[in-house]
């Protein structure tokens, strides 16, 4: 029997999830988690290499930083696109079919000659490789169980989100000594080998029957289909996924109000004014970031297992939140402040240890929000998770590179430790819309004149049908 109420019995369901043995599934993340490496480099190599780019093509700073932008915007809409088709062709088949473009566009980055080129290539490249973060959450949530999928996704969040603090350094000593270019030529090797990887051992991991071209009776040899890549977007009508899409996005500012303006603060301020040293300081974060997402995803199962445990085997997918509590309302919002006072009143060594103390404490405050909400929209949209993922990444994206933009001013007209203040009481507001959505998620997802198709018991039991 299946209970009608905000909570969801609970059921077996180990056939559909334990189609891989423990080894496959270790390698499948391993797999994912180097796709969605990739990105982060191709984003944070590009950042460093602005000066050098903008010598050998003639133009100046802020018009190469226009690349940035489109980089944006070309990650907003290729994680709507291959999560879209994903849930209609399968995850391995828009892996396949965007590492590829990944590989062209670097290549023609790497060639381009005038300002337009490079900005097309730059979005080509960019949209290959946009779809890793949504796919690579989809297909966690396929081959895992409820009690094991946070651990998981904890582990996929920390690789991935390493390489946003090391891509830096990498990308501003390359640039500095070998070549933009070849770097670009790097990023398509790397993107060669993952193809090869991915198209020799990795299997389709969507459950049987789900996908839309397996409802399809007549199938023609190359079947293609349109897919609204915007309808993903719709699914953040739940007031469950926008209310946590808000609040991971509100944490995920204190990041770039750190990191974005850290030559301006750290480096003005300690007298760094050497690239690689100052793209260093952000392996602090980084290294917060690699250890606090899966620790905070082993959490997060605990905390569900236990709950779950307290009403006698009834599941309430809120229950996984009450994770984020010591990254929301200590690590993030201290360490953000505490960083912005320390750089304005405490000089020398000190001061510059401290301040890589935060970013440390902040990667991995971040992270103990972060990677429980990624698992959260992955239980909650279990048949559509990489839509849900996309979604979430997409509206973000927008929103942090338009904050991203106001910070360098914030600080210049306010001080840093006013802007750090500031981020550090947005970062508590998310905190705060997180315990509304504890206490009355379970509401919010029975409104009928909303619901996107949350995942229910009877989901998971005519999958297992």
């Amino acid at each position: 029997m299946v209970s009608e109420g905000p909570f969801l019995a609970s059921t077996t369901h180990e056939p559909i999830d334990d189609r891989f043995a423990p080894h496959e599934k270790r390698w499948i993340v391993f797999l994912v988690s180097c796709a969605g490496l990739l990105p982060m480099f191709v984003q944070a190599t590009f950042v460093p290499s602005i000066p050098e780019i903008a010598k050998d093509l003639y133009s100046t700073h802020a018009v190469i930083s226009l690349s940035i932008s489109v980089s944006i915007l070309a990650t907003a809409a290729g994680s709507l696109v291959w999560a879209a088709y994903s849930s209609f062709y399968g995850r391995r088949l828009m892996y396949l079919w965007g590492v590829p473009v990944l590989c062209v566009g670097s290549c023609g980055v790497a060639v381009s000659t005038s300002l337009w080129s490079l900005l097309f290539w730059r979005f080509v490249q960019t949209f290959g490789c946009s779809g890793a973060l949504p796919l690579g959450a989809g297909v966690i949530g396929d081959i895992y169980k409820l009690e094991e999928r946070g651990t998981a996704i904890g582990i996929f969040f920390g690789a991935i989100l390493l390489g946003f603090a090391v891509a830096p350094l990498v990308g501003g000593t390359v640039a500095q000594y070998w070549s933009w270019r070849n770097l670009h030529y790097s990023l398509a090797a790397w993107g060669l080998l993952e193809l090869l990887l991915i198209y020799f051992s990795f299997p389709e991991t969507s459950h049987p029957g789900t996908l839309g071209i397996d409802k399809i009776t007549r199938k023609r040899w190359i079947h293609i289909t349109w897919v609204n890549p915007l309808s993903s977007l719709w699914l953040l009508r739940s007031p469950n996924l926008f209310a946590v899409m808000l609040a991971s996005t509100l944490v995920l500012l204190t990041d770039y109000v750190l990191l974005v303006p850290l030559a301006y603060t750290i480096g003005v301020r300690y007298g760094i004014t050497n690239e690689a040293i100052i793209g260093a300081c952000f392996l602090p974060n980084g290294l917060g970031n690699f250890i606090g997402a899966p620790v905070a995803g082993r959490i997060s199962d605990i905390v569900v297992r236990k709950w779950r445990e307290k009403r006698k085997g009834v599941w309430c997918p809120e229950d996984r939140l009450r994770a984020t509590w010591i990254g929301g309302l200590l690590m993030v919002p201290l360490s953000v402040g505490g960083s912005g006072l320390i750089t304005t009143y405490v000089g020398g060594s000190i001061g510059l240890a401290l301040n890589l103390l935060c970013f440390f404490i902040n990667g991995m405050g971040v992270d103990f929000i972060v990677s429980p909400i990624a698992s959260y929209n992955v239980d909650i949209m279990h048949s559509r998770s990489a839509e849900a993922s996309a979604a979430t990444a997409a509206i973000r994206s927008l929103i942090t590179s338009v904050v991203s933009t106001l910070v360098i001013p914030s600080i210049e007209r306010i001080g840093v430790a006013w802007t750090n203040i500031i981020a550090a009481i947005l970062a508590l507001i998310g905190q705060g819309i997180i315990f509304l959505t504890i206490h009355y998620g379970d509401r919010m997802r029975m409104r009928t004149s909303v619901d996107v198709g949350h995942s229910t018991i009877n989901h998971r039991e005519q999958s297992i049908e």
